[in-house]
């Protein structure tokens, strides 16, 4: 038998492996290498940033973009002077009693024979003195001046709306309305106009007083004060024109007294660019507005309040627009208006484009005598208003707010500064003191903030 030889197995090579190891770079060599990467920097930074500013407008120009972010628009709040705190209370300068500091006082029969004398040759000078027809127009053209200077904030806002007539033919129609320039920035106009200017248009045209027309749109509106802003770009206005617009100064609607003359500008005779002169017959303060209580102004002067009547103080400054009433009162001819000052808050929140908040209540703050009868201080709800935020979360009547997103309230003022504050959609902690068959009880609820 013969034998089987397996083949050898040759056996494995080794192989020589080496690990190379870089010698360390030295400090030249770094610091080197650096001042490289360094300068690569600059140079393609530089670049980019040629280059980007050289294609941004091109850019811009034919593919859009968003523009610069506009600063925002601060509208300072207005606080009711002593004088009108006193005037509310029902203790007048007049009628307030005196303080007793140790002094004597000079009264009436202790007053100078000197300041008798001439008060005595005044009064006899103005009795005697034979007024014109010259000394009334002397009297009025400073008022006149004003009044043509404001008149320069007021622009004429178009209402398009693009219809079809029977035969399905393209029919415009365009409703005019009064606006009020009220501020400017570096690339737009913003226009407080009644919203029925931008309630149903398809597009909007604004007039200038001298008689330029260009396009705007609507920024922001308030449904429950019918107001709304429109706004304009800067650059679709000459300078000339810019020239001759002026926004109108927003006033002090709380400086505002019984007796004072005002302006109506707009559309006081229902055209608009009409002007009429009044004076203030009587102020409504503490009138329950939705999350706030604001001023009424009564007045004989003439309004069209749905094509926008616009009111002024003898200085130019805005103070108020004329309002609908919600029905018919005693007051027949009168005119109502809404003081501005409650309105600044509001105000600010549209000309940035904003919504403005809405809770949704109307109130009153609980004053010292409710509170010795058993009542929490707050703010008592005389009416949550159906489907808003407040009645939505189900707060009642009656219910007395104490805290808003955490924030204890005591006067209407701080309510309505709270409001203010707020953002529209947020969800908020709120707590109330509920009246029970023995005492209030404190309860908490979420409400979502609204927009009015």
């Amino acid at each position: 038998m013969s034998e089987v030889h397996e083949p050898k197995k040759e056996p494995k090579k080794l192989f020589i492996t080496e690990k190379i190891v870089r010698q360390p770079l030295t400090r030249r060599q770094v610091a080197n290498r650096c001042m490289l990467f360094l300068l690569a920097a600059v140079l393609f930074g530089g670049t980019a940033g040629v280059s980007f500013a050289v294609s941004q407008p091109w850019v811009s120009r034919h593919f859009g973009g968003q523009p610069p972010t506009e600063p925002m628009i601060s509208i300072p709040k207005d606080e009711p002077t002593e004088a009108a705190s006193e005037t509310e209370s029902g203790t007048s300068p007049e009628n307030r009693p005196e303080e007793s500091s140790g002094e004597d006082h000079p009264t009436e029969s202790q007053t100078p024979p000197e300041s008798e004398a001439v008060e005595k040759l005044v009064r006899n000078a103005m009795e005697n003195y034979q007024y014109t027809v010259d000394d009334l127009n002397s009297l009025f053209s400073s008022l006149r001046q004003q009044v043509q200077k404001a008149s320069k904030g007021i622009v004429v806002v178009h209402s398009v709306q693009q219809e079809v007539d029977w035969f399905d033919n393209p029919v415009e129609t365009t409703g005019s309305y009064a606006g009020a320039v009220i501020a400017s920035t570096a690339q737009e106009l913003l226009i407080l106009t009644p919203e029925g200017a931008v309630e149903h248009a398809d597009s909007i045209k604004v007039t200038f007083a001298d008689g330029v027309e260009v396009s705007g749109r609507m920024k922001q509106q308030d449904t429950l004060s019918g107001m709304a802003i429109v706004s304009i770009n800067v650059s679709d206005v000459s300078p000339e024109t810019m020239k001759e617009t002026e926004p109108l100064i927003l006033g002090n609607s709380y400086l505002v007294r019984e007796g004072d003359l005002v302006v109506a500008l707009g559309s006081p005779a229902g055209i608009v660019r009409s002007v009429d002169y009044g004076f203030v017959s009587y102020i409504m303060k503490n009138v329950q507005a939705v999350d706030q209580v604001t001023r009424v102004f009564y007045t004989r002067i003439s309004a069209d309040s749905g094509r926008g009547t616009f009111l002024v103080n003898t200085s130019g400054e805005l103070i108020g627009w004329t309002i609908k009433p919600e029905q018919e009162n005693g007051n027949s001819g009168m005119t109502e208006a809404m003081g501005i000052s409650d309105y600044k808050g509001i105000l600010e929140n549209l000309t940035n484009g904003l919504a403005a908040p809405c809770f949704g209540i109307e109130g009153q703050e609980v004053s010292e005598v409710m509170a010795e009868r058993g009542l929490p201080h707050g703010i008592y709800v005389l009416n949550s208003v159906a489907d808003r935020p407040a009645y939505n979360a189900g707060i009642q009547n009656g219910d007395i707010i104490t805290h808003v997103d955490d924030r204890e309230i005591k006067t209407m003022k701080d309510f309505q500064n709270t409001v203010d504050n707020l953002e529209c959609g947020r969800l908020i902690h709120v707590i109330v003191q509920r009246n029970g068959r023995d005492q209030y009880a404190e309860l908490e609820f979420q409400v979502t903030v609204g927009a009015r």
